[in-house]
């Protein structure tokens, strides 16, 4: 295979067809990723190249989205930064995804902070990377949700008795209770679709985060809103954060 696409066949493609375009040094996992693409996404042109260098010659194409292979390197890095502005100069409509070998919430903070709309660490399963590039191409924000533990029912207890005791009370001399999540008791997997709702994931690329079924993930969204007594699935949000001020928000309903 050669190390970039031929310039000659990028001026015989298709004029019309959208662009996805796959920067990545390595010729093994470049061939790889391109082979996933074609098969995920067939309605559009995919271009492959080891370097930003090429992307001059997809001057007039309709390029919807350039994944950069950030390696090992920094955000921060001046060839990582050099690209992306290269990326925003031949294609200022297109969205950006990297792939890197780092999973650290604040890489992915700082590569979204530079206008990058997808975070992809070289860790997480296809399924969850496709999902996560559809949603780019439809206009979202993709990275990786953070998993955390689930607190356990003693430490909830325990939370509530400290609130009790440190005499936080309403006007009326009642305690107040600041948030719902001290009464719900769910368990930590529908913590972590909890999670992904408070992103405003949609449940397909929640099951594919989560490697469920999608309706395995409708039916936990269904016992969360049982536990916390909420209508849809944004009052469920609010009243586990503590925000539900007893107005409906009209949520999309799973």
């Amino acid at each position: 295979m050669d190390d970039f696409t031929n310039p000659a066949e990028l001026a015989l493609g298709s004029l019309t067809s959208p662009v996805l375009v796959i920067i990545e040094r390595n010729v093994l996992a470049r061939t790889c990723i391109l082979s996933i693409l074609k098969r995920e996404f067939a309605g559009f042109e995919i271009v492959e190249m080891p370097t930003t260098s090429g992307l001059h010659w997809l001057s007039g194409k309709d390029v919807r989205l350039v994944a950069l292979n950030m390696e090992d390197r920094q955000i921060t890095d001046p060839s990582i930064e050099d690209s992306l502005a290269l990326i925003a100069e031949c294609c200022p409509n297109a969205h950006v995804a990297l792939l890197s070998n780092r999973d650290d919430d604040a890489t992915a903070v700082a590569a979204m902070q530079r206008g990058v709309r997808g975070f992809f660490p070289i860790s997480i399963p296809v399924g969850v990377a496709i999902a996560g590039l559809h949603l780019v191409l439809a206009g979202g924000v993709y990275r990786p949700l953070p998993i955390v533990e689930a607190p356990s029912l003693k430490a909830i207890a325990q939370d509530a008795g400290a609130r009790e005791r440190s005499g936080i009370h309403e006007g009326n001399g009642v305690t107040k209770i600041l948030s719902d999540k001290t009464m719900v008791d769910l368990t930590p997997r529908e913590q972590h679709v909890l999670a992904a709702l408070e992103l405003g994931l949609p449940n397909k690329l929640i099951a594919a985060k989560l490697n469920l079924s999608e309706n395995t993930v409708k039916m936990h969204i269904q016992h969360i809103m049982r536990k916390c007594s909420a209508h849809n699935r944004t009052e469920a949000v609010l009243r586990w954060s503590g925000r539900f001020n007893g107005k409906d928000p009209h949520p999309r309903i799973p």
